[in-house]
């Protein structure tokens, strides 16, 4: 890795991108022969091969890997001595630990919706604003649509793609498509007929994943700016306009942009009901939150908006690390690069089959702890790069999501047995005061979260979701599940992407004129106010 500000993955991706007749600017159509295979391999292994303790993927064991593996190996042996001279004393410095992990964990989450309550870094731009720009001062922007095995979402996507506020010669919309997905295909064949959005095919390889195909779909781009969305997205339509707008009143060194994201489909079952309640709380108050105190962003999967140099810059995405927004908004912050909020949203469709939500939300998991483990092979490199405070708010973050999502039953677990049948083990575990950590850890920290989860429906104008996040605890346990899946599949299937189903909702999709209402205008009052508002409604009713 590069020192902070440099450019890890550039050198290697222009050198090979030069020599596949991909440029960012002379190429716009997938092509044939040497140039499209050597433009696969691109796209699949450019940024390991370039640098390598900065994927996820699995290689040749190097000097480094040994010396990992020769660390590990004595750690457990200490461990295990450890255990069996004194197994009680290590039993309860473990849950020593965990506690505090957990209260501290617990604290950042408090203190982000803190920052973002008191002080809301969103970027805001009016309509009026982002329609004064004329549209030859606009820059060309390429828009990124990856989309597998979605015949039936795909003539909504290509419908909202057509629906941006954004002068077709300054727009390029690539529909990134496997070439063995005839189905798919076909149905974009005919549904983008008479768009501006092309049909790209993806030639068939591993790793079969979202990232690598946007690696393709990068090196045909020709854009200024770059964005992403998936194939159930209904962005507003001024979104990539208010993102033009922002990025010229920002500093330079702001590389990315990540417009808030919500679902259209909230009130279809209990399980979007959470899922609604969660995200909004997620790009309302914890991502700026993140901004505010200067950590780095873990970026949404989708309507991140990037600067297409920079992009290339630090490497494209990791098509190995199944979370690589998350990964990249990483990489961008230890490149020396930052990410603000617009305050824009794209509707989405929230999942909601039990199943298939486990299967995106273990996905989702196993991704976080992928991109803790990559970036953690050089601890020191790391706080050089990020700062102790960066760094600790990395870890309490990305890494925290998952890890907490999996030690929930285990307490759980020991709470009940403690009030059924007070076994002797389970006090053991607990001198006076861990025990009373603990539990104002896991009283205080859950009700707050619940409240929380409850004052976010009330302000962000959605109250008919204050009763669910009341619930919330039941959610939680759905995480935990798909958090212990997440662990097994990093174990054995670390890049395995699976598959999300969309279309599940059998309502239709909000039309562009009703996606444009979600433009989230500057508050009247302060979000603080509007949670105090919330909080004294809840207390009438």
């Amino acid at each position: 890795m590069t020192g902070r500000g440099e450019r890890p993955g550039r050198p290697a991706l222009d050198v090979l991108s030069r020599r596949c007749g991909a440029g960012r600017d002379g190429v716009h159509s997938d092509g044939q022969g040497d140039g499209r295979a050597l433009r696969v391999e691109l796209a699949a292994d450019a940024l390991a091969d370039a640098v390598p303790e900065l994927s996820a993927r699995r290689g040749r064991r190097g000097r480094r890997s040994r010396r990992g593996l020769v660390i590990a190996a004595v750690v457990l042996g200490v461990a295990s001595l450890a255990i069996y001279l004194q197994p009680h004393a290590v039993a309860v410095a473990v849950v020593a630990v965990v506690i505090v992990a957990y209260t501290v964990t617990l604290a950042h989450r408090v203190e982000l919706m803190r920052r973002a309550l008191n002080h809301d870094a969103t970027l805001y731009v009016t309509d009026a604003e982002a329609r004064a720009v004329s549209d030859r001062q606009l820059p060309v922007y390429t828009v990124l649509v990856p989309a597998y095995k979605e015949p039936q979402v795909v003539a909504a996507v290509v419908a909202s793609m057509a629906a941006l506020e954004y002068p077709p010669s300054r727009l390029e919309v690539l529909l990134l498509l496997e070439e063995d997905d005839a189905e798919t295909i076909a149905a974009a064949r005919t549904a983008c007929r008479g768009t501006p959005v092309r049909v790209v095919l993806v030639p068939a390889g591993e790793p079969r994943t979202k990232p690598k195909a946007c690696n393709y779909g990068l090196m045909l781009s020709a854009g200024e700016f770059v964005t992403i969305y998936d194939a159930e997205d209904h962005p507003e339509p001024l979104q990539l306009r208010r993102a033009v707008v922002a990025f010229r009143r920002s500093a330079r060194d702001v590389a990315c942009l990540q417009a808030r994201l919500s679902y259209h489909n909230a009130e279809q079952n209990l399980i979007t009901r959470w899922f609604t309640t969660e995200y909004d709380t997620w790009f309302r108050w914890l991502l700026p939150g993140l901004v505010a105190t200067g950590a780095p962003i873990p970026l949404g999967g989708t309507s991140n908006h990037i600067r297409g140099e920079l992009l290339l810059d630090v490497g494209g995405w990791d098509p190995y690390n199944v979370t690589e927004d998350a990964d990249l908004g990483v990489r961008l912050a230890r490149c020396g690069w930052r990410v603000a909020v617009l305050g824009s949203t794209t509707m989405e469709e929230a999942n909601s089959d039990f199943v298939n939500w486990i299967k995106q939300r273990s996905r989702w998991y196993k991704g976080y702890l992928q991109t803790v483990l990559v970036h953690m092979r050089s601890p020191r490199r790391l706080v050089d790069e990020l700062g102790v405070k960066g760094t600790a708010g990395f870890l309490l973050f990305v890494g925290g999501t998952p890890l907490l999502a999996m030690l929930n039953p285990v307490f759980w677990g020991l709470s009940l047995l403690w009030w059924l049948d007070r076994p002797a083990f389970v006090q053991a575990l607990f001198p006076a005061p861990l025990y009373y950590i603990g539990m104002l850890c896991w009283v205080a920290g859950g009700t707050g979260l619940v409240y929380f989860g409850v004052a976010n429906a009330r302000s962000s104008g959605k109250p008919h979701l204050a009763l669910s996040a009341l619930l919330a605890p039941l959610y939680w346990a759905m995480m935990s599940l798909a958090a212990a899946k997440a662990l097994i599949q990093l174990i054995f299937q670390p890049s395995y992407w699976e598959k999300t189903t969309h279309g599940l909702n059998q309502d239709d999709p909000p039309e562009p004129a009703a996606a444009a209402g979600q433009r989230d205008a500057p508050p009247d009052i302060t979000p603080a106010q509007q949670v105090t508002g919330a909080a004294k409604e809840l207390t009438r009713s």
